[in-house]
């Protein structure tokens, strides 16, 4: 395929400059794996060699000898969906794959290098020949969010570059959790700039790229405007929300910043055109100084919540950065809803199934309603912390022990990493327990979720000299990681 097709025209969710990053390989023997995700074109060095042999611009491998195939796994600086994969094979013209195929995964720890080698890859690309020295393009039809991808090449061979194309969609539970302002027009949250007037110097989608822009190529730019009129560009949110401070940021254009911008808003479907969107309300217009961070908040109209925003510069010029924060809208979750209309005594019984102390349980049922999910979680801890020893001792002895085969579904679930422990582990396991409980009389508590029965035995024994009250407090700590995890799941399980 010569020209290159409409998903290129979707960010490289694995660009170095958003956070991607080329995690593991089994051989990159002539040219490192990292090279797949840099920024500029692949590059030809006449005569240049290494040590190793040519020097080249990819990732290659070494000649197979035997009857296999080469990967390399990438983690995406911005999850999301999908759209097409871009496999350059510039300058490597006697020494590129004759085929590839291309797999995803959605990884959830922080450990992915480690996650990766037992992740349930998906196909998204199907075996399928490679052009030397020419750009390979690949759609992708699946609505699935991936966070890492890995490109297998077969027999062995060197690429230039891979791009992965594709919409982000961010991790919204925990954006929601944390609360506080979110940058609605970020692209690492999900915002996409659907169009502009122009952009001959410099691409539209700069304007929301993460960090600072490095010059003026950097940013978003416009022709030198010889008529009427004025260059616009259009930003759908990440989400719903109502707008509390916007940045108009001009660094790096210094004779040819925007005399002046105009910001409006309006609220409309996802999937909507550019051009079916109406109802645009202004909601801040200014001078610009050149190489200047514009900031705007006592400024702003308050227009409601809002879907979209569109930057109007006049007449024309380059504008480096836009970043629109504010509060996401509320949406009602099903669970919360649910738990808000309990009666007290129902409620402080679903609570206590997330912590054994009575008294928390009956503080949080006498907290309904909560606004959302950030307010049932801030909430949640605050009340613990209020408690004494005795309620602490009370929580603690809710618990089966670390290994315990009694425990109810979710203390099987938090401590499955136990559930195929050999033996010998398992008595260990049961030995220590006892040697805890004989000398701070209670169980030993530990946030099991994610933890191997070798991390739980160790973190045991690292423990067992502490004084009472040292592991008092380290104990109430593991619990308030536990509740926070267990409410989260009581709300996942009952918006069904």
């Amino acid at each position: 395929m010569s020209q290159a097709p409409d998903f290129v025209d979707f960010p490289d969710l694995a660009a170095e400059r958003v956070g991607g990053a080329a995690i593991g390989t089994n051989d990159d023997f002539f040219a490192e794996k990292e090279n797949l995700l840099k920024a500029h074109e692949a590059e030809w060095k006449d005569h240049e060699y290494t040590h190793k042999g040519k020097w080249m611009d990819g990732w290659e491998s070494r000649r197979r000898r035997e009857v296999g195939s080469d990967w390399c796994t990438v983690r995406l600086g911005l999850p999301g969906v999908i759209k097409g994969f871009v496999v350059d094979t510039k300058w490597f013209r006697g020494n590129f794959p004759e085929s590839c195929s291309i797999e995803g995964a959605t990884l959830q720890g922080p450990l992915d290098i480690k996650e990766a080698e037992k992740a349930a890859w998906v196909e998204l690309v199907p075996r399928a020949k490679l052009q030397g020295d020419s750009k390979n393009y690949f759609a992708v039809e699946d609505a699935r969010r991936f966070t890492h991808v890995r490109l297998n090449i077969f027999p062995d061979g060197g690429v230039a570059r891979l791009r992965v194309h594709g919409e982000v969609v961010p991790d919204w539970s925990k954006l929601r959790a944390f609360g506080g302002l979110v940058d609605l027009a970020a692209l690492e949250n999900g915002a996409y700039v659907l169009a502009c007037s122009d952009m001959f110097f410099g691409s539209r989608h700069n304007l929301i790229k993460p960090d600072r822009s490095v010059n003026m190529g950097d940013g978003w730019e416009t022709k030198r405007r010889r008529g009427p009129g004025h260059d616009w560009s259009l930003v759908r949110l990440a989400s719903a929300g109502i707008v509390q401070r916007i940045e108009v940021d001009t660094t790096h254009f210094k004779g040819n910043a925007p005399g002046r911008c105009l910001i409006e808003a309006c609220t409309g479907p996802r999937d909507a055109k550019p051009d079916a969107l109406t109802g645009w309300r202004t909601v801040v217009e200014s001078p610009l100084q050149p190489h200047t961070r514009h900031f705007f908040d006592e400024q702003l109209r308050r227009v409601g919540p809002v879907t979209h925003v569109r930057l109007s510069v006049f007449p024309d010029g380059g504008v480096a950065r836009l970043r629109v924060w504010g509060e996401l809208s509320e949406q009602p979750h099903a669970g919360l809803t649910k738990l808000n209309s309990f009666s007290t005594d129902h409620a402080a019984s679903e609570f206590l199934k997330a912590c054994g102390s009575k008294k928390w349980a009956s503080a949080m049922a006498w907290a309904r309603p909560f606004e959302n999910v950030t307010a049932l979680l801030r909430v949640a801890e605050r009340e613990w912390w209020k408690l004494g020893e005795i309620d602490y001792l009370e929580a603690f002895g809710a618990h089966p022990r670390i290994g315990d085969k009694l425990g109810g579904k979710w203390s099987t679930q938090e401590q499955s990493g136990a559930a195929h422990a050999d033996l010998v582990l398992l008595e260990r396991l049961k030995a220590q327990n006892d040697a805890y409980f004989e000398k701070q009389g209670f169980i030993f508590i530990v946030c099991a979720t994610g933890k191997s029965a070798e991390e739980m035995l160790a973190l045991l024994e690292a423990r067992l000299p502490n004084d009472k009250a040292t592991e008092i407090r380290t104990a109430a700590e593991e619990q308030a990681k536990i509740t926070q995890l267990r409410l989260a799941r009581w709300l996942e399980e009952n918006a069904k």
